[in-house]
């Protein structure tokens, strides 16, 4: 019987306004939208570790992010 030990998830996420637009209106968008991604892992209880980030001129946010893959045990990945 074949059984998952442990098992983790590496994405890279860009958070970015879609039409282009780079007014402070839209970076402030841009930020909002990341940082509530951020309090929506923590609420669920996911365990993650971000990376990398950086944030371009036009105000999008590229973020490097390992997470827990759904309720699987993550072993020692995060050490």
């Amino acid at each position: 019987m074949k059984r998952i030990k442990s098992a983790c998830i590496i994405q890279t996420l860009c958070f970015s306004n879609h039409d282009g637009v780079t007014t402070e209106y839209a970076k402030n968008l841009i930020k909002q939208e990341y940082e509530k991604y951020k309090m929506q892992l923590d609420k669920s209880g996911a365990k993650y570790k971000i990376l990398s980030e950086t944030q371009k001129e036009n105000g999008s946010i590229v973020v490097e992010i390992k997470k827990q893959y759904n309720t699987s045990p993550i072993g020692d990945y995060f050490d």
